[in-house]
């Protein structure tokens, strides 16, 4: 998916299987704040032209009484409780609690720096090998301790994620300067990367393409640079790329 397919005048294509829900509920959302807009504009209105100064007609002073004052707010307190707990944590429950099964899943690391994603891939055990920041080099960005037996088949690539097509990723977040923001707009995918957190997200692609991997934190001053993109492959073409590196890894 090219970038003018992928962005137009309102939000990115839906790419993965949560962001249809995340709009509906933004969508809800935002009818919900035009109609308070209008309602409370409407009675702004009102009261300026019912209450004006009139010649003959002496002007009030005396308040409203407390209870009927409240009940207004009362009535759109109560609307906006029930459009938060009722309309948006089920969502947001869905995309931050249901996690998929780690076995079952695409796994990966994201470690953020200034500015650069870095990308780590376990390999066929499963297991991600030892990090070491005394081992930290131009060609070396995590610190991979290729000493650990786990690490052999490690692989790591920096600004370019490529998983699978219809099946769920899961990618466990961390930093390793300042405060970043892993945001894939087309996935409706954004969490923050703090240093000394390891946070687990997720996503499922639902078409193959190109989409950009933004920071969403002003992280320095080539924050405006820190971009990557996530590419995904049908599974028959990640099985091939995986193969690709580890071959070209075993040469080195």
């Amino acid at each position: 998916m090219t970038p003018d397919q992928l962005y137009g005048w309102w939000l990115p294509a839906r790419a993965s299987t949560y962001a249809a829900d995340l709009d509906r509920q933004l969508d809800v959302f935002h009818v919900a704040m035009g109609l308070i807009f209008v309602c409370w504009g409407a009675f702004m209105i009102y009261c300026l032209i019912r209450y004006r100064a009139r010649p003959g007609v002496p002007a009030v002073y005396s308040h409203t009484g407390i209870v009927k004052s409240m009940i207004p707010d009362g009535i759109v307190l109560a609307f906006e409780l029930f459009m938060i707990f009722v309309i948006g944590l089920p969502v947001w429950a869905h995309v931050m609690e249901t996690f998929p099964e780690e076995k079952k899943a695409n796994v990966a690391a994201v470690i953020a720096q200034q500015f650069a994603w870095n990308i780590h891939y376990p390999g066929p055990d499963g297991l991600f090998g030892r990090r070491d920041i005394k081992l930290i080099s131009s060609g070396n960005p995590i610190g991979l301790d290729d000493a650990d037996p786990a690490a052999k088949d490690d692989l790591v690539s920096v600004n370019q994620f490529h998983v699978p097509l219809g099946k769920p990723t899961l990618v466990y977040l961390s930093s390793m300067d300042v405060i970043h923001s892993f945001n894939v707009p087309a996935f409706r995918t954004k969490q923050d990367a703090t240093p000394g957190m390891r946070v687990r997200i997720w996503f499922e692609p639902i078409m193959t393409g190109t989409f950009e991997i933004a920071c969403a934190q002003l992280c320095g001053l080539g924050h405006y640079r820190m971009r990557g993109d996530v590419i995904v492959h049908t599974q028959e073409e990640f099985d091939a790329w995986l193969a690709k590196k580890q071959a070209e890894k075993a040469e080195l």
